[in-house]
């Protein structure tokens, strides 16, 4: 069974940056869209928050809160997905998970965990 393996996460003061990294433990195949979500302290699974998606074609898209500080990009040689965090909040304090949707199948990570402190 291939697993999403995240890396990156941290503890970093607000303003800082992080870069999260997630990449397949094996082959997995063509994947159609890559993507960030998120779940904050206190909420359940149901709650997690799509924060960022990038297409295979390029396409992304952002969570209004995160717009202008987050990027998102994906290495597709490398079956990578990347999330470029920077300015950070305290509201950005979460465990984030990376999902990858392949032939209508959707892979998640086991989540890297962000402490934004102010």
């Amino acid at each position: 069974q291939v697993q999403l393996v995240e890396s990156g996460g941290g503890l970093v003061q607000a303003g800082g940056s992080l870069r999260l990294s997630c990449a397949p433990s094996g082959s997995i195949g063509s994947i159609n869209i890559m993507g960030w979500y998120r779940q904050a302290p206190g909420k359940q699974r149901e709650q997690r928050e799509q924060v960022a998606i990038i297409t295979s074609g390029g396409s992304t898209n952002y969570v209004d809160s995160v717009k202008g500080r987050f990027t998102i990009s994906r290495d597709n040689a490398k079956s990578t997905v990347y999330l470029q965090m920077n300015s950070l909040k305290p509201e950005d304090t979460a465990v984030y998970f990376c999902q990858f949707i392949v032939r209508n199948n959707a892979y998640w990570g086991q989540g890297t965990k962000v402490t934004v402190s102010s």
